[in-house]
């Protein structure tokens, strides 16, 4: 019989719980050991896990002798000096959240970080396991013939709080473009298939937070943006982000379009968020329509509602630890790797750029 594989996890608030109840659904698989240096967070984190150890400090849990790999989930100013730690410490297999990064300046050390890191690294990218999202990747190019157009809309809630606010300032979260844009531009360049030559943004802070100060200190996040991208193939790419639309039926809209026709994927929103009086929440969509013969085809994804009820993200956490695990166990290969992460931060860190200065940026 297999034995279980040992997470630690570094941070616990809002999505460090959300993992937990996740790796909780999967076989062969238990948190051991945690920290959290906040307390309610840290109670609410064994809540979920009674047999997971808390420990008092990153060197603390890193020193243990039990742990199969690593889960970083802490706030993103702190992903870069942590990784550092680990890499001298404890280097174990590693999933390790967005963003991986928030300063520039910090990308040159990822970039050798990749070179010498002992063991294998996932950036956790949890959109592109949502089901709807699996379903249109894996039709994409016979549906389009080619992908020339592509557009992501999210129409969403505003950012939810968190733990010291710290998500209300650029230079904890790396601003809007990378803290929660950074998963679509991944979704680009995975569904595109090439990279990024050209970036132009327009975004801004319109109806949310513009009343909001935390020890004298004005919120500065935005919450509107359009981003247009170039790609080295030809192909176009948008994004289309609103933070102040949930009312919305989907939360997220892909469509991409070739000389062949359309594929859309429709995502609906966290279901905690659904009005009851509106009966059941919606169910994920694949819609492909062709030129020839016209006629749109729509395909309804559930998920199962027991993973659906584990997270905010359509099931996808699961699904990425299932993968996850097979990379610990040694049968599988991270499928989203440290270029991906750096390229996706790259694209958000241009983009604000970008809206900032009022011209396209190159990369």
């Amino acid at each position: 019989m297999t034995r279980d594989i040992k997470y630690g996890i570094i941070g616990c608030g809002m999505m460090g719980q959300e993992h937990m109840r996740n790796i909780a659904l999967l076989e062969g698989a238990r948190v051991a050991a945690i920290f959290e240096p906040n307390e309610i967070m840290a109670n609410a984190a064994k809540a979920i896990e009674p047999n997971a150890a808390l420990c008092g400090s990153l060197e603390e849990l890193l020193d243990r002798d039990d742990l199969d790999c690593l889960l970083v989930v802490s706030p993103n100013h702190m992903h870069v000096p942590q990784l550092e730690t680990i890499a001298a410490r404890n280097p174990l297999p590693l999933l390790m959240e967005k963003p991986l990064y928030t300063d520039p300046a910090d990308e040159a050390k990822l970039l050798a970080f990749r070179e010498s890191y002992p063991a294998p690294i996932w950036v956790a990218m949890e959109y592109r396991y949502m089901p709807p999202i699996q379903t249109f990747v894996e039709q994409v190019q016979k549906a389009t013939g080619g992908v020339k157009m592509l557009t992501i809309r999210e129409h969403r809630f505003p950012f939810l709080e968190k733990i010291g606010n710290w998500n209300r300032f650029n230079k904890n979260s790396g601003g809007t473009l990378v803290e929660k844009c950074c998963h679509f531009f991944d979704l680009m360049r995975l569904i595109i298939g090439a990279d990024p030559v050209r970036i132009m943004a327009s975004a801004g802070q319109e109806v949310n937070h513009l009343d909001e100060n935390y020890d004298g200190e004005a919120s500065d996040i935005w919450d509107t943006a359009y981003v247009m991208v170039d790609f080295a193939n030809g192909a176009r790419g948008m994004l289309e982000l609103c933070m102040y639309a949930e009312g919305s039926t989907f939360q997220e809209e892909i469509s991409a379009v070739g000389p062949n026709g359309k594929i859309e994927a429709l995502v609906p929103g966290p279901g905690r968020f659904w009005p009851t009086h509106l009966g059941e929440p919606p169910v994920s969509q694949v819609i492909i329509s062709p030129r020839t013969p016209k006629g749109p085809q729509t395909v309804e994804i559930p998920v199962d509602p027991t993973i659906l009820d584990a997270g905010d993200h359509n099931g996808s956490t699961f699904y990425q630890h299932v993968k996850f695990l097979e990379v610990v166990r040694g049968t599988g290969a991270p499928e989203v790797s440290l270029m991906d992460g750096i390229q996706a931060v790259k694209m958000g860190l241009l983009a604000q750029e970008s809206a900032t200065e009022g011209c396209a940026k190159t990369f």
